[in-house]
């Protein structure tokens, strides 16, 4: 259901970006990096998070670590990122597929500055094999999200 409203969501909204599917789970990073050959930073994580009373989404760099000292002086509280369960009742989204896109219910949406280093980034699209090809300037403005810096970046080093 959580890839059909995201769907449908981009049909309403952008129906020339095509939500793309693979046979590869994408639940994480280096999963979704690899299912659609790009490197992890260029996938844009959607992190759910508590703010007080509050719940918003931040999309950040798929390599990029919430920087909790940022995040408080932009959001005014201290995050904490949401269980499981509460995860899918709020977006109707499962971890691995969410997405600022379909939502099951309005969130406030950011977009952290992290993902303006790539022309194109690879949000999830509903579920753990979904994924969609956007501009993040275009996803911001899409979704209505606003441009924080919240985030530490953190680059890939090859293991040996």
């Amino acid at each position: 259901m959580s890839l059909d409203s995201v769907r449908a969501w981009f049909a309403q909204h952008a129906p020339d970006i095509t939500v793309e599917q693979s046979d590869k789970s994408s639940a994480t990073v280096p999963l979704a990096a690899e299912a659609y050959g790009v490197p992890p930073e260029q996938i844009a994580k959607t992190l759910s998070l508590r703010l007080g009373e509050r719940v918003v989404l931040v999309v950040t760099s798929g390599t990029a670590r919430l920087d909790n000292k940022k995040a408080k002086a932009a959001f005014g509280a201290k995050p904490k990122m949401l269980g499981l369960d509460e995860v899918a009742d709020l977006t109707g989204h499962e971890v691995g597929g969410v997405c600022p896109f379909g939502l099951k219910q309005p969130l406030p949406i950011y977009c952290d500055i992290s993902l303006q280093a790539f022309d194109v980034v690879v949000p999830a699209a509903g579920s753990a094999h979904s994924a969609v090809r956007i501009a993040p300037q275009r996803m911001a403005d899409l979704v209505g999200a606003e441009w924080v810096d919240v985030s530490e970046i953190r680059l890939e080093t090859p293991q040996a």
